[in-house]
């Protein structure tokens, strides 16, 4: 899922996991970017196996930050998207949805 307005720098962890439009974030807010989506990352992977990648993608527009949330497993991909006035109430909202999508 591509959102208009989101960045094209990409941050890579552990090489399955992609943030797209963080370049922007200062090195506080990247910290706890990276430790929200490392304990979902792990909940996934963790609890389905196949899990392969994780790509999340921030746009901003009129102080929202709206989050859209990639996520495969084995042949499934699903996505999910929550937007908010807090980045990390956001990030978290859709990263839920996305783990309950998975079932």
């Amino acid at each position: 899922m591509v959102l208009p307005g989101g960045g094209t720098a990409v941050i890579e962890l552990g090489g399955n996991i992609t943030l797209n439009g963080f370049q922007d974030r200062d090195y506080a807010e990247l910290i706890v970017v990276k430790k929200i989506v490392g304990r979902y990352a792990r909940q996934i992977s963790d609890s389905h196996e196949g899990f392969q990648r994780l790509d999340i993608t921030l746009a901003v527009k009129e102080g929202k930050h709206t989050i859209a949330v990639a996520c495969t497993v084995g042949e499934k991909r699903t996505d999910a998207l929550a937007s908010e006035p807090n980045l990390f109430v956001a990030l978290d909202a859709a990263l839920k949805n996305a783990v309950q999508r998975l079932g």
